[in-house]
């Protein structure tokens, strides 16, 4: 496909006429729609809707896009938004000591498989280091301990808007962050070790051997003031048996983080989803 796009991702009472009203807005202004997806859920009389069209003879200069759709927003009581192709986020990754989700993240972001920049990883320890140096990512080390916490946080956020930071993703940083926090930089993807809702909080692994489960699963979903609980994005699960023990769940879970995870931002970058209450529509 040449060219740039726009993505309109639109959520609001369900009623008659909605995708011909979205498809004429971009028709009546000469867009051209290249992929367009809907879904409604009867149980909350709600309709979502993402719609893609190129910018290629389009009428509207991108910074009239937005004024121009308010008219049309307004009246259907609609949240929304619209976002460009070629714009490149930028993505702040926070670590504690593992490093399979980080790597495979900075692999993907090298091998292009992601429209992104990573310009700045945050880590609660200094393990990490030499990954960042290794891949030429800037490194701070931000300790955070019970007495410091708020400080700390301050500290995070300070280095978030001097790297202009759109995204945080949390690769295995073992630490519950603020709702104060949470407040100020809502944007946060995290990866947790098990099928959520199941074992949710500390040590999934053990508690799902002890449990003597047939399946594990990892979850990728965004970050809420409630822990584990935030909009699931992405999950996946891998078979186990009686065979396994811990460390095997282990060893098979690391593989199911990294894919799921990546599987999230990927989803997160192209605009393909939206949230509403504490659920998500995914249109992958």
């Amino acid at each position: 496909m040449k060219g740039s796009t726009a993505t309109l991702l639109i959520s609001c009472p369900d009623q008659t006429g909605l995708v011909a009203k979205i498809a004429n807005f971009i028709y009546s202004n000469g867009g051209n729609i290249i992929h367009a997806d809907q879904h409604t859920d009867f149980s909350a009389d709600l309709f979502l809707m993402r719609v893609e069209w190129q910018l290629d003879g389009f009428n509207l200069p991108r910074d009239m896009i937005a004024p121009a759709f308010t008219a049309i927003a307004k009246p259907l009581k609609a949240t929304w938004s619209v976002h460009f192709s070629d714009f490149v986020p930028k993505i702040a990754i926070w670590v504690t000591k593992q490093d399979h989700c980080l790597l495979d993240l900075l692999w993907r972001q090298h091998a292009k498989e992601f429209n992104a920049e990573i310009p700045l990883i945050i880590s609660n320890h200094t393990d990490l280091y030499r990954v960042a140096n290794q891949f030429g990512v800037e490194f701070y080390h931000t300790p955070v301990n019970h007495d410091n916490k708020i400080q700390q946080e301050a500290r995070q956020l300070e280095l978030l808007r001097e790297y202009k930071i759109d995204l945080v993703v949390l690769a295995k940083y073992m630490q519950v962050l603020t709702p104060d926090f949470i407040n100020f930089f809502p944007n946060i993807i995290n990866i947790h070790h098990s099928f959520l809702p199941a074992f949710a909080g500390a040590n999934p692994y053990g508690r799902a051997y002890d449990r003597g489960v047939k399946i594990i699963g990892a979850t990728a979903h965004y970050i809420t003031a409630d822990l584990d609980e935030g909009p699931i994005i992405e999950q996946d699960v891998v078979r186990v048996s009686h065979r396994d023990n811990v460390a095997d769940l282990i060893r098979k879970g690391k593989d199911l983080e990294r894919v799921v995870l990546a599987r999230a931002v990927r989803l997160h970058l192209q605009n393909r989803i939206l949230v509403y209450g504490n659920k998500t529509v995914v249109f992958a």
